[in-house]
Order: structure tokens, then C-alpha cells, then sequence
């Protein structure tokens, strides 16, 4: 058994879900410190670590697997990748 599956099986899944918000809510502060101007990139990166160990948490939590969220992703990332492409055909030249 992974370290995240113990993690959760032993505080539980409320729990982890209620530090995953907390986690993302420490992220959201340090980006908005950024933008007032704070030089926090030691934080950020601290809080984007813990961020992507929630989210691994999360994925368990929710029985998501790996294929099923890189589909997603994809699906994403191509829909970005057209509005990308549009925002450049109506730029001005």
C-alpha cells in the first residue's frame, strides 16, 4: 500500500479532503502575495508540492485512474490549443 492510500485510510477521506482545501488555499494566497508583488517563489513551490500530493490523494479518494484523468487532460488541452489558435487567426496583423 502506497504512503497518499495510507495517508487517507488513516485520517480518512473527509479529512483529506478538507486539507486538500486548505493546500489550495494556501496556493491561491502565495500566487495573489506574487501578484502584489512579493518575491514567494520559495512558497509557491512549497505549496504547489503539497498541492500535487493532495491531488494524488484526491485521485484516490475517488477511485480516478491514471488513464482516465490523462483522457481528460488531452481533451483539455486540445480545447486550449483551438481557443489558442483562434485568439491568433482574429489577432490583428
Amino acid at each position: 500500500m502506497t504512503l497518499l492510500k495510507r495517508t487517507v485510510e488513516t485520517f480518512g477521506k473527509d479529512m483529506q479532503l478538507t486539507v486538500a482545501c486548505e493546500e489550495l488555499s494556501e496556493l491561491i494566497k502565495e500566487l495573489c502575495k506574487n501578484k502584489r508583488g512579493d518575491d514567494n517563489r520559495e512558497a509557491i513551490i512549497e505549496e504547489l508540492a503539497d498541492c500535487y500530493i493532495m491531488m494524488e490523494q484526491i485521485e484516490i479518494i475517488f477511485g480516478i485512474d491514471a488513464l482516465s484523468l490523462h483522457k481528460r487532460m488531452v481533451e483539455k488541452l486540445a480545447r486550449l490549443e483551438k481557443r489558442l489558435a483562434e485568439r491568433n487567426e482574429d489577432a490583428p496583423t
